[in-house]
């Protein structure tokens, strides 16, 4: 309530909206999130508000971060309600109002394609975003876009990961996602849901012997004291979605649209490269503090997809979001198979010249 409250004065000193005109012709956009400080998602929503105060045309972001008016369901309901115009959060909380965006828990869906062709299904002209940004509108929301780069959440334990058999009992520490859970135990292991806090312990006591995480937040947490392998399972990608309420948005002065698109569109090709470093400097610090990296090829993953268990959840999920999961596959195939080189044309030899006789 007290979160509320914070949010609510916030909203009537921009006058009655999460969106509202000041005696000097500004345009203010409340936003907020729940993503710590030094964070990605930050590092993303303060990219966007300096880009948009550089483009100097009224509009204004007015940025809260770490949770400061809520947690990321209070804020998602309050940017329906037009009490906060932006968020940015992954994609997981997301569900209780876009129940599409549950396609994010098929597994592994992401793992055999590159940063540049995720893009272009989530962000670009395709079938998948088309379908999405119409989901987002009916929850009376606008979506802005999607922050990714082909990094993912992985597997820590104290047994070796190599095969899949090795999975095998594996004893997991996961959140309390039912999705989730259903592919852990497809693929032969006995996911167990702990409270965060308790984790750190329950790894160094034997507990459990296994947990999934990005890999900052392996680091974040020490978990390379109390874990011996880091398995790159990329089972869910690493995601945040940043969205606007519809209304808010489409009452919009239009240069004011360009401007919030443009800063948006810019801030996601240039968190690219910085989500990449981040996952990469985080692995080296792992493997610094002694654990060993074990990475999967293709046919790991196609092993995986082919599992029964997962090919069911897989159905489930599908029909759950009225075959957006379907659509999602299909878009990453099309735009997987457009961006392979095209071979080059064949060119007709020239026939050989008939030797003139001999005089």
């Amino acid at each position: 309530m007290k979160k509320f409250i914070i949010a609510l004065i916030v909203v009537i000193a921009l006058g009655s909206c999460a969106f509202g005109a000041s005696e000097f012709d500004e345009t203010w956009l409340v936003t907020a999130d729940t993503t710590a400080k030094g964070a990605a998602g930050q590092v993303f929503a303060q990219l966007i508000q300096q880009k948009v105060k550089e483009a100097n045309s009224g509009l204004v972001i007015d940025y809260f971060p770490n949770g400061e008016l809520g947690g990321d369901a209070d804020l998602l309901r309050q940017a329906q309600k037009g009490y906060i115009a932006i968020t940015v959060c992954q994609t997981a909380p997301i569900v209780s109002f876009i129940p599409e965006m549950a396609v994010f828990d098929l597994p592994m869906v992401f793992a055999r394609y590159d940063g540049d062709t995720i893009d272009k299904v989530l962000n670009g002209d395709s079938e998948f975003h088309k379908k999405m940004s119409a989901a987002y509108e009916k929850a009376g929301l606008h979506l802005l876009g999607f922050m990714q780069n082909a990094t993912y959440r992985l597997a820590t334990a104290n047994k070796d990961l190599e095969t899949l058999t090795d999975f095998a009992g594996l004893q997991i520490r996961t959140m309390e996602n039912k999705n989730h859970m259903d592919f852990w135990t497809a693929i032969g292991a006995e996911p167990t849901p702990l409270a965060w806090g308790e984790l750190y312990f329950s790894l160094q006591s034997g507990t459990v012997n296994a947990q999934e995480n990005a890999a900052d937040t392996c680091v974040g947490a020490h978990f390379e004291e109390v874990q011996k392998f880091l398995a790159c399972t990329n089972h869910i990608l690493y995601c945040n979605q940043i969205c606007i309420n519809d209304k808010i948005y489409k009452a919009l002065k239009p240069e004011h649209r360009a401007v919030l698109d443009k800063a948006v569109a810019e801030a996601l090709q240039e968190m690219r490269p910085k989500l990449e470093e981040i996952d990469k400097s985080n692995k080296d610090i792992l493997i610094k503090g002694g654990m060993k990296l074990i990475e999967y090829d293709n046919s790991f993953f196609s092993d995986v997809l082919a599992i029964q268990g997962v090919k069911d959840l897989y159905k489930r999920i599908d029909t759950a979001t009225n075959g957006l999961g379907s659509t999602l596959e299909k878009s990453l195939e099309d735009v997987a198979e457009a961006s392979k080189p095209k071979p080059a044309p064949e060119t007709e030899s020239a026939p050989a010249e008939t030797p003139a006789p001999a005089p």
